[in-house]
């Protein structure tokens, strides 16, 4: 049986949105970020065909020349003794899996539950801004065409 990596789940995430923080972000705050939309997504999930409460949460030391294509490399491990010429460096990677293979509709159902959760976090950071100022310091012309333009 063949286990779905959180980082197949965290890809399609990501090319539904666009966000300049994770740009900002370290790896790791990045991963701990999708990680936590993720885990809140299951329980948005109604009716999945596997159990997606059946998961592991790991963080690998691996070689770079056995990275796999959408393994999530958190940093590089430097070890005073490596010869650069000679040997591999050894990376940390984030290998969370569901321990299930899911289709990819299940994949895109979680990528879009994410979506919701992020969008609703843009939302309520727009208001946030929004309370902090009055007058002219914010103006919106029509807050309903903003929030319709964001959603």
């Amino acid at each position: 049986m063949e286990n779905t990596k959180f980082a197949t789940i965290y890809n399609r995430f990501l090319g539904k949105i666009t966000d300049d923080m994770y740009i900002e972000l370290t790896p790791e705050d990045t991963v701990r970020d999708l990680q936590n939309l993720l885990i809140d997504a299951i329980d948005g999930f109604e009716f999945p065909r596997v159990n997606l409460q059946n998961y592991n949460i790991e963080v690998v030391e691996i070689k770079e020349d056995t990275l796999e294509e959408e393994d999530f490399v958190l940093g590089v491990v430097w070890d005073d003794s490596l010869n650069e010429l000679e040997q591999v460096p050894t990376v940390l990677v984030e290998r969370s899996c569901f321990n299930a293979k899911l289709s990819s509709e299940e994949i895109n159902i979680l990528a879009l539950i994410m979506k919701q959760a992020w969008v609703q976090r843009q939302v309520t950071s727009i208001e946030n801004t929004r309370m902090k100022y009055s007058g002219s310091d914010f103006k919106m012309t029509s807050q309903a065409n903003h929030l319709a333009k964001l959603l």
